[in-house]
């Protein structure tokens, strides 16, 4: 169980690994390009080899990309779906290009239209990307919080494109805040017991890829997207406790996206909150 956070990339990629290391990361998430444009660069190969170069020297553990926060494979546009599938496809070459885990991604919102409506559509996209695309990287489906008729707000849903498209690239990433927001309990060993059920029962606990730990602002079953940072929120440190110290997630990363006690963003007293509940629960690394 590596815990790490989502860091910067801003000036090269290789710079990300360094970041992590400063707030005591075992494993990092980044971004590829900027988070709110289409547009794509990828980086150079003397970048690439000072970032591989780095995290051998570190021994960083997992790294996975996030992708941009534009991509909806539920839009009613095809011209937005097809620039969210070049997206996907420019972020999984690169996550191959430097031995990365895995590029996550939110499926969307299908815009009024249904999840029954969009659901070849999603489909279609996500295999056309794994098509396009090299082996080794998994590409990770992210669970939403609700609001604003996100896909994948429902385990069943997830389930659904899983199977449809059928492939063991294909994975999800589990965030607590939006699990936690779309009414799944995490405050107590049987609330995380119940929503792993749950999830392996609709999903398959073995697809389970990566979790994004963030406490919530909001309250249970709220549908709204708000992180906070661990011990903060209305999940608590009793119920990182509960989700760290149950076996479906002892050989998965954590990589935190709150807010930061300073506002900055992901810190080492999120990272050593994390790191003294694993230590606790006497997990070893």
């Amino acid at each position: 169980m590596q815990i790490g956070a989502h860091v910067s990339s801003a000036g090269g990629i290789s710079k990300a690994i360094d970041r992590g290391v400063e707030i005591g990361c075992e494993a990092i998430q980044i971004f590829g390009s900027s988070a709110r444009s289409w547009a794509f660069k990828p980086p150079a190969d003397k970048e690439v080899a000072a970032f591989k170069e780095r995290r051998a020297e570190t021994g960083m553990g997992a790294v996975y990309f996030h992708a941009i926060y534009l991509i909806n494979l539920g839009s009613p546009n095809p011209e937005l779906v097809e620039k969210g599938v070049q997206s996907l496809i420019n972020y999984m070459t690169l996550a191959a290009t430097i031995d990365a885990d895995g590029v996550i991604f939110h499926p969307g919102s299908h815009k009024g239209q249904g999840y029954e409506q969009v659901f070849d559509q999603a489909v279609d996209a996500i295999n056309r990307v794994l098509e396009q695309t090299p082996e080794g990287p998994y590409l990770c489906l992210e669970n939403m919080a609700g609001m604003g008729q996100h896909l994948g707000a429902k385990f069943e849903e997830l389930g659904g494109i899983l199977r449809a498209v059928n492939s063991p690239r294909l994975r999800i990433c589990l965030d607590t805040q939006h699990s936690f927001a779309a009414g799944y309990d995490l405050t107590t060993p049987e609330g995380v017991e119940s929503m792993i059920a749950q999830f392996d029962e609709a999903i398959g606990a073995e697809n389970l890829a990566a979790v994004h730990a963030n406490d919530s602002k909001q309250l249970c079953g709220s549908g709204v997207d708000r992180h906070d940072n661990i011990g903060e929120g209305h999940i608590g440190e009793a119920g990182f406790a509960a989700i760290m110290g149950n076996p479906a997630f002892k050989d998965v990363p954590f990589f935190l996206e709150v807010p930061g006690f300073e506002g900055d963003g992901p810190d080492r007293r999120n990272v050593e909150i994390l790191k003294n509940l694993r230590h606790q629960l006497g997990i070893i690394n």
